[in-house]
């Protein structure tokens, strides 16, 4: 992919359901209230981090890209 992406876990909106964790454990990890939040906000792009995002049952992680802010998920209508 070749692209950074700004990672970013909406707590307010988050349920811990860990399926953030489930499909990217190395993008993301559950704190002890069970929030999500990534293990780096800026990091490669990554197959799994955007399944994650898109697997969320709630919607709460958002991806743009690092340097210029453009959405990555969820897209931009």
């Amino acid at each position: 992919m070749g692209d950074r992406w700004h990672v970013e876990v909406d707590r307010s909106v988050c349920i811990g359901s860990g399926m953030c964790v489930n499909h990217a454990p190395a993008g993301f990890e559950l704190d002890s209230a069970r929030q999500s939040h990534p293990r780096s906000a800026d990091s490669d792009a990554s197959e799994q981090v955007l399944a994650a995002a898109e697997g969320c049952p709630v919607e709460a992680i958002s991806i743009t890209l690092a340097d210029s802010r453009e959405a990555v998920f969820p897209p931009e209508d």
